[in-house]
């Protein structure tokens, strides 16, 4: 038997869980009207089936219809998610895993506007800043039903076949009334006491316990230190948790640090790429010291030595590695096994998150079959004919192709024209704090190693080196080159620079800097911080809205803390027309897409980020020569088919490009055209 301390099983009341390792609630939001259909199931039975011990489900399942979901959650005050919910537990049961899920009503934590069209209740007045709605102050009956409606819900995953349940009091309404910050009541719910605050979960977890019989389990996920002035202490959320664990109703405790009614304090208590690793670890050890109630807790533990640590140092007894879990579902089956050096690293890039806060669906920005399980495959299966395929480009989409087709058992041989992998994938770990993407693409080298993928470094490829190898299969994933034609004017803007030029240092800011984002991506804002940090005076301007979109909130957080205390700027709804040297300086020449304005400003320098343009000329040079013409069957495609398309009866090879190549797009999309292609070649 393994002496491994994350191998170690752990008896919670009856159920004996097999390791400790957990996937903390969360909700991928997969659900289809409600209710956790076929994708829900196969995306944690994958899970399951690879060694979790414990899955907790849901984040959360709404249990009234005051609380609409935000994004695409659980309806758990519905009668017919009882059988969804038992197909859920029977996927996860019968791989011997634990399966529990999480309740909650979110108070003022969603819109009034979504679902029925009740009005939001909370015990405070203020509307909260993420989700803007101003809640009705809450009433005694409504106290009742929602009591009632916690009960009933609960009483749906008993019936389910669920092992258990946890109540969210983190943010969600049974916080709301606890935090000093958002009790805004008199009386025996009010603020003016501990006692009294703490009223409403505990009448809750009375409600829910009377319900579900004394062997059903039953726990918080709660926040013991608000990290705010004002707010819950770390004194206070001590003495919270030795009264949870006082009343002998609650079965584990499952620890928060802070709040997330914003989007920095929600990042502080989910950390991104360039935070510290297991920030509030210890935090959550000082509670289980505190009362000795069964502890879980996840913030950023990517890796299996700081899990390792936690659960060997008596700071947990299960550790939540739930992005983990995303970018890699077979962690703990590579741990048994002895492989941890092939588990795929979570890079903390946030994408998972940032999609469902847009109303999108939790994908893994470089694992593109997490919440695609029934359709891309996890571990790739041998082809029946090997084959030689030669790959153009060692970017994500490159390395991608290169690793599956390899996995296939095809003889694999990738041309790169710089003298590393990585695209722009490496130019992005320039900067400090996203340096952990990098781990992208050194995953890839690794598992290319192993599978014997000859490289040439150092190599521009043309047309005669690649036909020379006599390929059956050609992918070019030559990526692009950075865009710096203005907006529909059919030329370059004169006299700008690039993003990339910045980030990667080729190019020194100077003292006036104009940053012009055209795509609300992530170079405009990492160039930012290149001139912010030089000195120079900044302004980032856009055309749209609202300034890079397409980076979300959580990811926007860091970049704002290292941006504002600096002389930057912010422009929105402003076009850059036209860039002429007046001296030695700038004149630039802005508008606007809301009328005719236009006006004239001075700067030393313009960068622009405006996407890439292909570099596609190899392609087009193989076009002719290919048996496909270069054609994709999209329907095949989708349908997980290979490729048959003939266009010409002479040619030799077939040929596909991907990722950047084709047009600009990122990471996750680049790593999905090759996994959906190159799984069937």
């Amino acid at each position: 038997m393994s002496k491994d301390p994350l191998l170690q099983p752990y008896q919670l009341k009856h159920l004996t869980l097999r390791n400790r390792i957990m996937t903390t609630s969360h909700e991928p939001a997969y659900p289809e009207d409600g209710m956790p259909k076929d994708r829900y199931r196969a995306y944690h039975e994958e899970r399951a089936k690879a060694g979790v011990a414990l899955a907790m489900t849901a984040g959360s399942a709404a249990v009234s219809k005051d609380s609409p979901p935000v994004f695409n959650n659980i309806l758990a005050y519905k009668d017919e998610v009882v059988p969804w919910i038992q197909n859920l537990s029977d996927g996860c049961h019968e791989h011997g895993c634990a399966v529990m899920i999480q309740l909650t009503h979110l108070g003022r934590r969603t819109n009034w506007n979504k679902g029925h069209w009740l009005p939001s209740v909370s015990s405070s007045k203020h509307r909260e800043p993420a989700h803007r709605a101003f809640p009705k102050l809450i009433e005694d009956w409504d106290i009742d039903r929602i009591i009632n409606d916690f009960a009933d819900a609960a009483e749906r995953m008993k019936f389910g076949g669920m092992d258990g349940i946890e109540l969210q009091v983190y943010g969600h309404l049974l916080d709301q009334f606890w935090s000093p910050l958002t009790n805004d009541l008199a009386g025996p719910y009010g603020a003016d006491t501990l006692e009294n605050r703490l009223r409403f979960p505990m009448d809750v977890l009375s409600a829910v316990r009377k319900r579900v019989g004394d062997e059903f389990i039953v726990g918080f996920r709660y926040t013991a230190d608000e990290a705010q002035k004002g707010g819950i202490t770390e004194e206070d959320g001590i003495e919270i948790s030795k009264r949870l664990a006082a009343t002998g109703q609650l079965d584990f405790l499952n620890v928060i640090k802070g709040r997330i009614h914003n989007d920095p304090a929600l990042t502080d208590v989910i950390p991104v790429q360039g935070m510290a690793n297991a920030p509030h670890l210890d935090f959550a050890g000082r509670v289980k010291q505190a009362t000795g109630m069964p502890t879980f807790h996840a913030a950023k533990i990517p890796d299996v030595a700081t899990a390792r640590h936690a659960v060997a140092a008596g700071l947990l007894d299960m550790v939540g590695m739930t992005r983990a879990h995303m970018a890699d579902p077979h962690i703990v089956k590579k741990i048994v096994e002895g492989r941890e050096d092939d588990i795929r690293p979570c890079v903390g890039a946030t994408y998972c998150l940032d999609r469902i806060y847009q109303a999108g669906d939790a994908l893994c920005i470089h694992n593109a079959a997490t919440g695609r399980e029934l359709t891309m495959p996890h571990e790739i299966e041998p082809a029946t004919e090997k084959r030689r395929v030669v790959v153009v480009g060692a970017g994500p989409a490159g390395l991608e192709a290169a690793r599956v087709a390899a996995e296939r058992g095809h003889e694999v041989i990738v041309f790169e024209a710089q003298p590393d992998p990585g695209g722009q994938v490496r130019l992005t770990a320039q900067s400090e704090r996203r340096r952990e993407m990098i781990s992208i693409i050194d995953w890839r080298m690794s598992q290319c190693a192993a599978r014997d993928v000859i490289f040439h470094f150092n190599t521009l490829a043309e047309a005669d080196d690649v036909t020379a190898l006599n390929p059956d299969v050609v992918i070019i994933a030559t990526g692009g080159l950075p865009n710096t034609e203005l907006f529909e004017t059919g030329k370059d803007a004169p006299h700008v620079v690039t993003a990339w030029d910045l980030i990667a240092g080729d190019v020194k800011p100077s003292d006036h800097v104009l940053i012009y984002d055209e795509s609300g991506d992530h170079p405009a804002l990492q160039a930012a911080e290149v001139a912010a940090f030089a000195g120079s005076k900044v302004e980032i301007m856009t055309p749209d809205r609202s300034f890079a979109p397409d980076v979300m909130a959580m990811n926007l957080t860091p970049y704002m803390r290292s941006l504002q205390d600096k002389d930057v700027t912010f422009t929105v709804t402003r076009r850059l027309l036209n860039v002429e040297r007046t001296g030695n300086k700038l004149a630039a020449t802005v508008g606007t897409d809301y009328s005719d304005h236009t006006y004239q400003m001075e700067y030393d320098q313009v960068v622009v980020n405006y996407g890439t343009m292909p570099l596609d000329d190899l392609y087009f040079d193989l076009k002719p020569m290919s048996s496909n013409g270069g054609a994709v069957d999209y329907e095949d495609l989708i349908d997980g088919k290979p490729q048959q398309i003939s266009r010409n009866a002479e040619g030799t090879f077939q040929l596909f490009r991907i990722g950047d190549a084709v047009s600009a797009r990122n990471t996750h999309a680049a790593i999905y055209d090759a996994l959906r292609l190159v799984k069937d070649l």
